[in-house]
């Protein structure tokens, strides 16, 4: 069904995430964990977006972090394993992820699916289409209306997606709106997928297993989730979703905690950009 032009727009949380992004380039000292400004370009937010009480340099120095580190380790992935000849790039929830713009001599060998809710991915399509990027012929649109019931995996056949070759499977920021149950009939499709593909999912600790010193703002994160219609439904502890991955029939299962992306991303930087404790990563391989 063709949408209307008042529903075109980005998620907010999309647009939250890309302008982070962009405020890291701005004021966090360099060296960058992860550089993109087009988002920033795709929004046009306009001069005073910086001044917006989400953008709060301090208060949301931990978030911004995060989403830079989860961002840059999905792209490491994605980069190693396109070095191993894995040529399908799915990207679940998109947004406003700018990853076949930047990186266009790496996803060119790909074919990258971008699969999210069709209204805002429209809307990014004329946004790039306006600002002169394009939609090459490797950078595949898979709209899918989650509220009507879609079937993403029908979604993606349609749209090229060969099952029988591997792939690399990229859900950030998604698992927590989802049911477990829907989370584990999720793992059971990814994991009956060719042999060499990874799924890479972060997934958010329940508030107990959070460091004292975070609990209190993620359970604010957590109240504003709910008050705004879109509640945190699952939350994991590590050994329970790695089990689930199991069950489902990955051969490789690996839990990423916070400290490693820290380790990796941010030893030795002069700022103090620490990135918060509450998001976690699975990584699993068929």
């Amino acid at each position: 069904m063709m949408q209307g032009k008042a529903n075109l727009a980005p998620e907010s949380t999309a647009e939250r995430t890309a302008l982070w992004r962009a405020l890291h380039v701005e004021i966090d000292a360099a060296p960058h964990v992860f550089e993109d400004r087009v988002g920033l370009r795709l929004l046009a937010p306009g001069a005073e977006w910086r001044r917006r009480p989400d953008m709060d340099p301090d208060f949301t120095k931990t978030f911004r972090a995060s989403m830079v580190a989860r961002a840059r380790f999905v792209e490491d992935l994605v980069i190693e394993q396109a070095d191993r000849g894995v040529a399908q790039y799915v990207i679940l929830g998109a947004g406003l992820d700018t990853f076949a713009q930047r990186r266009t001599d790496v996803a060119c060998r790909m074919r990258i699916f971008e699969v999210d809710q069709p209204a805002p991915q429209e809307w990014k399509r004329q946004r790039l289409t306006a600002l002169g990027y394009g939609i090459p012929e490797w950078l595949r649109f898979v709209p899918v209306d989650f509220e009507a019931g879609g079937s993403v995996w029908q979604a993606l056949a349609e749209a090229g997606f060969d099952a029988k070759q591997s792939a690399i499977i990229a859900s950030t920021g998604v698992s927590m709106y989802l049911t477990k149950e829907a989370t584990l009939a999720t793992f059971r499709q990814f994991a009956a997928l060719a042999p060499g593909s990874t799924l890479a999912m972060t997934f958010m600790l329940p508030l107990y297993l959070m460091p004292p010193d975070v609990r209190l703002q993620l359970g604010q994160a957590l109240e504003g989730a709910r008050a705004s219609g879109t509640p945190f439904i699952s939350l994991f502890a590590p050994e329970e979703i790695t089990a689930m991955a199991r069950s489902a029939g990955f051969q490789d299962v690996r839990h990423v905690p916070p400290c490693a992306l820290a380790q990796r991303y941010f030893t030795n930087r002069k700022d103090g950009l620490q990135l918060s404790s509450a998001e976690e990563f699975l990584v699993a391989k068929t």
